[in-house]
């Protein structure tokens, strides 16, 4: 933050295994939105591991973090987040179309059609 660093997170250790549910819960100030930011990759740990799908993550650069998000992690924000020229079932596909799916095949709710 600026010149002043914050030590957040200090000695914590969390295990998600696959197809788990899990809640993160604390007073305000307490490193949740920093734990979920680690999480979802779009801030790095200035120290420790951060391991996703037997992948180390923590020291990843940004587009090999891109290539994680895109592939690896959904979010469900608070705030809509949508993009205000794109229609609602646009906004939903972006994803989808980030992954290489034709935008044609998406908006027609074909999930394996042609790339061509």
């Amino acid at each position: 933050m600026g010149q002043q660093e914050l030590k957040v997170l200090k000695g914590v250790s969390l295990d998600i295994h696959k197809n788990e549910y899990v809640s993160l819960m604390g007073p305000s100030g307490s490193g949740k939105s920093t734990l979920m930011n680690i999480l979802g990759c779009l801030d790095s740990p200035t120290a420790g591991l951060y391991i996703l799908n037997n992948q180390d993550v923590s020291k990843m650069h940004d587009n090999a973090l891109a290539e994680v998000r895109n592939q690896e992690i959904g979010f469900v924000f608070q705030q809509f987040n949508l993009l205000p020229r794109l229609t609602a079932l646009e906004n939903v596909a972006l994803p989808l179309i980030y992954a290489g799916i034709p935008k044609k095949c998406v908006m027609k709710k074909q999930w394996k059609c042609s790339k061509k």
